[in-house]
């Protein structure tokens, strides 16, 4: 019963129907429990998806309306009586639309409490002015992919050391197809990490650079069954994207990858920072060095943090610190002299779909642990 007053909440929030006041306490509510917030993302665009579909199935109706209204008075002919026979419409969804309606009722409620589960188990976000997207163990251990098998037996079964405790996660990406990634700082809480694709593949990684000013950090994947890439299909751009930009991103706030879409809406981070800029879109703990693409798959910013009183408002660190950074470390430690930034990308004109086929592969989610 609690899903569906739930879903009942979701959908009249959506819908403008609260008050004022239930209205304010229902977005404390989804900036405090982020699984709320990406169910009244989901569910937004479930709803989008049906009324689409209503609206195509009402226009093919009164196509056919019109055309049987032509027909009785004469003025076009049907093709069944061209050839000498009659033909019976049999409309399907006027006889079935009311079953249809049930199941996809069921479907939804069936979804929004599987949701649910994983939100009610879920910790509490301490609200603040800005919230780092880093993931705890806690949400690890919470995550769906480990409902009903305890964290040890991941454990075990993976790479992370016997012994060792996941300490928190976030995201990562290939700046260089020898295996060098860079995430945020704050995601690597642990001394060491284990980088996944985005096929489950697990794969051991050294921390070479901890930057916890600039917040960045630089891995290196260090396993033999790690094949290099020899070309990235994306290029890291030194400039920013003008203002009101479309922007995209792939991350982790769960144990796949996820696309995200928003747009740039300041150019600079909270309280004016100039080493960062500002985004509108919605992202989870886990997005927390996640990339940042502009319409031409080139990376312009990493994403950090966000602003927990302002709804999808979202802060990244602009690319060309991760220029700044490697620069530095090249000057001293000839270990970075190998890394190449990759400065064309093969992404451009490509309809988004293929342009996240051929970045999803180089984005990684990072395990940290001590």
């Amino acid at each position: 019963m609690e899903d569906i007053l739930l879903l009942n909440s979701i959908e009249r929030y959506l819908e403008g129907q609260m008050l004022p006041d239930e209205r304010s306490f229902f977005e404390e509510l989804r900036r405090n429990q982020p699984e709320i917030d990406q169910m009244v993302v989901e569910h937004k665009l479930f709803l989008h998806q049906m009324h689409a579909y209503a609206d195509k199935r009402n226009f093919k109706e009164q196509l056919h309306n019109i055309h049987t209204t032509l027909a009785e008075t004469g003025e076009v002919k049907s093709s069944d009586h061209a050839y000498g026979f009659t033909g019976k419409v049999i409309e399907l969804w006027h006889r079935y639309k009311r079953v249809t309606a049930i199941a996809a009722s069921i479907a939804c409620i069936t979804a929004i409490f599987i949701s649910a589960l994983a939100m009610y188990f879920s910790p509490a976000v301490d609200p603040s002015q800005l919230e780092r997207l880093g993931r705890d163990i806690e949400q690890i251990k919470k995550n769906q992919q480990f409902t009903n098998r305890a964290i040890n037996d991941v454990i075990t079964s993976s790479k992370v050391p016997k012994g060792a405790m996941l300490k928190s996660g976030g995201t990562a990406f290939l700046i260089d197809g020898k295996g060098y990634l860079v995430t945020n700082a704050h995601v690597l809480t642990g001394s060491g990490a284990i980088v996944v694709d985005n096929q489950g593949n697990e794969y051991n990684s050294r921390i070479l650079s901890v930057d916890r000013k600039l917040d960045l950090a630089v891995l290196k994947i260090d396993d033999h069954d790690f094949k290099a890439i020899k070309v990235l299909p994306y290029a890291v751009r030194r400039s920013q994207p003008d203002l009101g930009e479309e922007l995209f991103t792939l991350g982790y706030p769960r144990d796949e990858i996820v696309y995200n879409m928003g747009y740039l809406s300041a150019k600079t981070g909270y309280q004016g920072d100039t080493a960062s800029c500002q985004l509108s879109l919605t992202a989870n703990p886990g997005n927390s060095g996640a990339p940042v693409f502009n319409r031409n798959g080139e990376i312009v910013g990493i994403i950090s943090t966000k602003q927990t009183q302002a709804e999808g408002v979202v802060f990244a660190l602009k690319s060309n610190n991760i220029f700044k950074m490697i620069d530095s470390l090249k000057t001293i430690d000839t270990t970075f002299k190998n890394i190449v930034l990759p400065l064309n990308s093969s992404l451009k004109k490509m309809d988004r779909v293929s342009q996240v086929k051929k970045a999803e592969n180089c984005v990684f989610l990072v395990k940290a642990y001590n």
